[in-house]
């Protein structure tokens, strides 16, 4: 029964990672939108403060106040905000006003990838040989992708400002997904500090530039895309993904992020009428193959052989 019931809770993890995968491919379709009329801090500033007045009051409903953190997580917080939020969000906005919403998307499958990378150096993580496979396979796929399957073209033509941004925000990314794993506060908490913190940056960077934005000037539309990326895309996608890493672990979690490709691929095709170009759909699947050849563990049998031929 016991069994049973720790069945049923992953197999909830794993629902709304889903789900988290499927509101973070609709950001991409809500943050094209928005960056085709606003400047990139702008758009980012206004989904993460909207975001995070939601969350506060979400914490000060569950908690009846600001739960208190160690100066160790109070660090991971500002470090989680300045990546996670600040850093990624610029770039990702700033990828979007210039290459197409599907094509960005894809880059997400750089962050599993590179989350096993850095747990492996820096946590002396181990890998098999079919995770290497795995590694090997998912960055021949995003290849195809960055260079739209034109291996022998100029590379810099292929792969320009648009490409360079997204793959700051991966790496922004990986940093946040890590930063989390170390924490031991609730979800609910780390997510509202770090999205608070992110806010506070954002809100830094764009004071300069305040005077010549004109909030009632914004279409319907985009503050409808606000609003989705704030709630679906922040809020609750934030706080599933946090709750994940702590229930089954980092690159477990991570490796659903290969699903945000796809919806936002099919969402970019039936909303923004995006084409679905060869090199997106066959780099596509081998990212998402290769990630799963990464995070594929071990069988015991092939475990307990492989200890004993170490010993």
């Amino acid at each position: 029964m016991r069994h049973f019931a720790i069945a049923l809770s992953s197999s909830t993890v794993y629902l709304k990672l889903i789900c988290v995968a499927l509101m973070w491919g609709g950001t991409f379709i809500a943050g094209r939108i928005v960056a085709a009329e606003l400047s990139p801090n702008l758009s980012a500033l206004l989904r993460f403060g909207f975001a995070a007045i939601l969350l506060v009051l979400i914490l000060l409903k569950s908690t009846g106040g600001f739960p208190h953190l160690s100066v160790q997580q109070h660090l991971y917080a500002i470090l989680m905000g300045l990546t996670g939020v600040f850093a990624y969000n610029l770039f990702f906005f700033a990828a979007l006003s210039r290459i197409e919403a599907g094509r960005t998307a894809l880059f997400v499958s750089l962050s599993p990838i590179l989350t096993i990378l850095v747990m492996r150096f820096f946590f002396q993580e181990r890998l098999s040989r079919i995770n290497y496979l795995g590694v090997y396979l998912a960055l021949f796929g995003t290849l195809i992708v960055v260079s739209k399957g034109e291996f022998f073209a100029a590379f810099a033509q292929s792969f320009g400002t648009g490409e360079m941004m997204m793959c700051g925000a991966v790496l922004s990314w990986v940093i946040y997904t890590i930063c989390f794993k170390q924490t031991q506060a609730p979800a609910l908490t780390m997510t509202t500090y770090s999205v608070l913190w992110g806010t506070f940056f954002l809100f830094i960077s764009l004071v300069p530039e305040f005077m010549q934005f004109s909030l009632p000037h914004i279409s319907f539309h985009s503050w409808l895309s606000i609003i989705f990326l704030g709630i679906f895309g922040t809020v609750l996608a934030f706080i599933w993904y946090a709750e994940a890493i702590y229930r089954i672990g980092a690159s477990r979690t991570i490796v659903f992020n290969n699903l945000v490709p796809v919806f936002a691929v099919l969402l970019a095709f039936l909303i923004l009428k995006e084409p679905i170009t060869w090199s997106m759909l066959v780099g596509g699947s081998l990212s998402f193959i290769g990630v799963i050849l990464t995070n594929k563990q071990e069988k015991e049998s092939d475990k307990s052989c492989n200890r004993n031929l170490a010993s």
